[in-house]
């Protein structure tokens, strides 16, 4: 599976969505704009898009939701671990309230990856990262003790964007 992403005004997007309307395509806007979607086991329509591969999925993007894009720069080197964390992480996700989807993707240029995560509203989203901020500073605990050795997995600091997707 592949997803592809292309940004534009929101009209322009929405009518390329409206044109293909056996893909599966969603647009989504955002304080960064509009970004078009398109998830395929094909080629994508988009001229010149931001392309990667799926490589952890569960559940459907619906119209309506709040979607996040965690975009994570990492280093050739932590690609494995970065991979196997994801696809542990997703199947640990499935249970929270108000999670609706996720995606992982590995990039097929760049070399940052995306975690699309999608809620029902806002007020999952935030639950779930209260959660992951303990878990994260009890993972800080046990770093600065010598227990955590891992490598070098980020080439610059990870980065968030929210959007909803349009109904």
């Amino acid at each position: 599976m592949n997803i592809y992403i292309t940004v534009g005004t929101y009209d322009f997007l929405k009518s390329i969505e409206k044109k293909y309307p056996s893909e599966t395509m969603i647009t989504m806007t955002g304080g960064n704009g509009a970004l078009l979607l398109h998830e395929t086991n094909g080629e994508t329509v988009f001229n010149e898009p931001r392309k990667y591969e799926v490589f952890e999925s569960m559940g459907d993007i619906q119209n309506g939701s709040m979607v996040i894009l965690s975009n994570f720069p990492v280093t050739d080197e932590g690609r494995p671990l970065f991979e196997h964390y994801f696809k542990e992480k997703g199947q640990s996700i499935e249970n929270e309230q108000g999670f609706i989807a996720f995606r992982a993707l590995r990039p097929k240029v760049s070399n940052t990856y995306v975690i699309l995560t999608v809620w029902e509203n806002e007020a999952s989203f935030h639950s779930w990262q209260n959660t992951l901020s303990i878990s994260t500073k009890k993972r800080k605990q046990k770093a600065e003790s010598g227990i955590d050795t891992q490598p070098h997995m980020f080439d610059s600091d990870p980065y968030a964007t929210q959007y909803t997707a349009s109904k």
